[in-house]
């Protein structure tokens, strides 16, 4: 479920036990049912299943200039591709070894499959003769974090998702 702030700004991604809770507090509305067309029932009333509900009131969310490195992150952004091979990425690789002073960050950790890391180690790409396949950045966007746990997003959540999606 798709949480929008009072002003229809995306907020996050929650599951659908917390969005029927908000909605029966009165804390929040339905703006769009799930396009299956699902319906909860309970003793004295029936609730459609929302796919994007707003909060009835303003709620301020403090700014981040940097988007924080996770594993779910990190794989997003890579489409779960190893960055020196191709194939299905299992595991994040420090592209510059921590073991040689290479930072945690965006721009030195990648996607991997467990057959390239093992084969990299903690050695240079140098030394093996390997190439990146595309240079890792930090993500930008302001509604990038909400993607990265949104898996495949509803089609409802594009208008509200804007160009980031």
């Amino acid at each position: 479920m798709l949480l929008l702030n009072a002003t229809f700004e995306p907020l996050t991604a929650l599951p659908l036990r917390r969005a029927v809770v908000l909605v029966m507090c009165g804390k929040a509305e339905v703006v769009h049912g799930d396009p299956a067309g699902l319906t909860l029932h309970a003793a004295t009333l029936s609730l459609p299943v929302p796919s994007v509900i707003r909060l009835s009131t303003f709620v301020r969310v403090p700014y981040r200039a940097q988007v924080p490195l996770t594993r779910a992150g990190l794989m997003h952004r890579d489409r779960y591709r190893c960055a020196y091979c191709g194939g299905r990425a299992e595991t994040i690789d420090h592209v510059l070894p921590r073991s040689k002073g290479g930072p945690h960050s965006w721009q030195n950790c990648v996607a991997c499959c467990a057959k390239c890391n093992h084969r990299k180690a903690d050695r240079l790409l140098e030394d093996l003769g390997w190439q990146l396949r595309v240079v890792p950045t930090a993500p930008r966007g302001p509604h990038w974090r909400l993607l990265v746990h949104s898996g495949d997003a509803d089609p409802l959540w594009k208008p509200y998702l804007g160009v980031a999606a």
